[in-house]
């Protein structure tokens, strides 16, 4: 008995480890950043840098078309910026086609042919839908309210010798028709270089996310060319709010057959380039925790991918990648095409690209962990059960009960051994009394009657033991996945994906005053804690003194951990316990074991009145 309860309370103590990391180091961590972020933001007015021109890689002769080193070597690093202002001004300030579809709101900057500026239409900041809508991609030189640049562009050009001026940050592309990109209306531009070569560039994009973004060049010259086409996905910053400790935020792709590479913010900061295998298929990109911007090179070409971070004139980070030459002769044309995901990391949509388009384990811009094997099946349960409910919440509970039903045999057979334990307590303690100074022969005897009665002291740990995976898988995906923000709940829980937003402590909103963030102890976290405290007294108070106090505050250290989590895992907490508890009492009930619920909460406050 002691053995099991030993091994309990090391679970339980685990779990709290593992929750009080994220309450007493990740928020403060969190804050920290986010503070440290706004002081390094750039006054308002301040030069923003200029582009760096393409370099000849080291060994390559002047003449010849260079060889993709790496695309640090060729593509350019850094930004056309002006001065520096706010997003709206920077927007306004440049030529720009219009770009208006069901999902995307914004324009194409006509210098550079720079997809940098786009407004999500189907989500908000908040859960009020009169909120903003979520910026996605923002001009080079652009600086948001507290003059942090936030910058953040997909921008696609050519490189190559003795061609000319090529298309990159700096080239003024015409519009050829169309002034408005719809999905059933694409946009075409045009610019013909000194040289005589002209490049036609036809912009489309589907009814959700994706860009297709088509290249004809027509060598206009008297001699063959030879052009590297490439592609950028640049930011100025990092997220608000960096939790790659949870889910990955970063620079990542995925090439040929080696899988997916990734790069955090703070390693690519200490790395400064990292150079992926070359390869003929896949795509690469930036993403946050909800929010993603890759670009998809032209399958069956030759590409050179690399991540880059520059502290230069403004720290910036970049996903790049330069193709194989395109060879275009004297009085000819080819073409090349490329395409450019934006938008938000939504299941079906990233699955639906990865099957139609051919765009290799695209699903894989949603980090589902290490654990994908029991995370990502319980997302797709939930996601399923949502279609009928309507509610995420409720398909979370729907989720609870179907684990229950699942591991059924396994708790049944769990609490069975519980409540022969519990029936067998006069004979343990008289065990404990006749050999109190020989506790060798102590535990003998003891086994030999867990033998003679066929129970297995660690079998009330299985329960707990099952409830460890569950509950950080159902964390991971009310924490990484989009379809979660802002899904409401009932009554005051709006989004499942926060915590709690009620208190105690103002008596959940009827004193007008706001109270501390440690001190936002919801109605949720509430029951959580009281289920957890009416499970636990379900079993006999353990008589070693350090573990009675343990089992007497543990309901109350989870209830203010717990608390800080979404709420989507603290109902599915309290609800996993409503229905333990339910189990359990009927378990002993059918084999005669008396619930001492009552009698364990009444000898609690009897022992406290005792000490006082």
């Amino acid at each position: 008995m002691e053995n099991n309860r030993n091994f309990l309370i090391a679970m339980a103590l685990s779990i709290a480890v593992l929750v009080g990391w994220q309450f007493l180091v990740v928020n403060p961590r969190v804050a920290a950043q986010r503070e440290a972020q706004q002081d390094a933001g750039i006054p308002a007015g301040s030069q923003q840098g200029s582009l760096q021109a393409p370099q000849t890689p080291a060994g390559t002769a002047q003449n010849d078309t260079p060889t993709p080193a790496g695309p640090e070597s060729v593509v350019p690093n850094g930004g056309a910026a002006g001065r520096a202002q706010g997003r709206e001004a920077a927007v306004a300030a440049r030529p720009n086609v219009a770009i208006d579809t069901p999902t995307i709101s914004g324009s194409i900057n006509l210098k550079g042919a720079r997809l940098d500026d786009l407004r999500l239409k189907n989500y908000h900041e908040t859960v009020d839908d009169a909120s903003p809508t979520i910026v996605l991609l923002s001009p080079d030189d652009a600086l948001d309210a507290e003059n942090k640049p936030i910058g953040y562009f997909a921008e696609f050009g050519y490189t190559g010798q003795n061609v000319g001026a090529l298309p990159d940050a700096n080239t003024t592309w015409q519009v050829a028709g169309n002034s408005t990109l719809r999905p059933d209306a694409p946009v075409t531009l045009t610019y013909t270089n000194d040289r005589g070569i002209t490049f036609n560039r036809t912009i489309s994009i589907d009814r959700d996310y994706m860009f297709e973004i088509k290249d004809e060049v027509r060598n206009g010259g008297t001699a063959a060319v030879s052009v590297q086409p490439y592609g950028i996905v640049k930011r100025f910053s990092k997220p608000a709010v960096a939790s790659a400790w949870v889910v990955f935020e970063g620079l990542l792709g995925v090439f040929g057959d080696e899988g997916l590479e990734e790069s955090t913010y703070s390693s690519i900061e200490k790395a400064g380039t990292t150079k992926p295998p070359k390869s003929s298929s896949g795509w690469l990109g930036i993403a946050d925790k909800y929010w993603a911007a890759a670009i998809v090179p032209e399958p069956g070409r030759g590409f050179q991918p690399g991540f880059q971070y520059s502290a230069a004139n403004r720290p910036s980070y970049q996903s790049a990648y330069v193709a194989d030459p395109l060879n275009v002769a004297a009085g000819a044309s080819a073409t090349v095409s490329q395409r450019l995901f934006a938008g938000p990391k939504v299941v079906e949509l990233l699955k639906k690209y990865e099957e139609q388009q051919a765009i290799p384990h695209f699903s894989q811009l949603i980090d589902w962990g290490y654990f994908f094997f029991i995370t990502r099946p319980m997302f797709t349960a939930i996601d399923w059960l949502f279609k009928f409910t309507g509610n995420f919440g409720a398909a979370i509970l729907i989720v609870t009960v179907v684990l229950k039903l699942f591991f059924f045999p396994l708790a049944n057979k769990s609490y069975k051994s519980m409540a022969k334990m519990k029936e067998m307590q006069p004979k343990i303690t008289e065990l404990r009394e006749r050999y109190a100074d020989d506790k060798m022969k102590q535990q003998q005897e003891m086994m030999a009657l867990y033998k003679e009665q066929k129970i297995n002291p660690a079998a009330g740990c299985w329960p707990m033991l099952v409830q460890i995976p569950v509950f950080f898988a159902l964390y991971k995906v009310l924490y990484v996945t989009i379809e979660m923000r802002h899904a409401p709940f009932f009554g005051w829980i709006q989004d499942l994906a926060a915590p709690d937003p009620t208190s105690l402590f103002n008596l959940f909103g009827l004193l007008p005053y706001s109270v501390p963030h440690a001190l936002m102890i919801g109605v949720w976290p509430l029951v959580m804690g009281v289920t957890m405290f009416v499970q636990m007294r379900l079993n006999p108070t353990p008589p070693d003194p350090t573990q009675k106090m343990i089992f007497t505050y543990m309901p109350l250290v989870f209830t203010f951990m717990l608390a800080a989590f979404p709420a989507g895992l603290v109902i599915y907490w309290a609800w996993n316990n409503t229905l333990s508890i339910t189990q359990q009492s009927i378990i002993m009930k059918r084999n005669g074991v008396k619930i001492e619920l009552f009698d364990n909460i009444r000898d609690l406050f009897r022992g406290k009145k005792k000490e006082a």
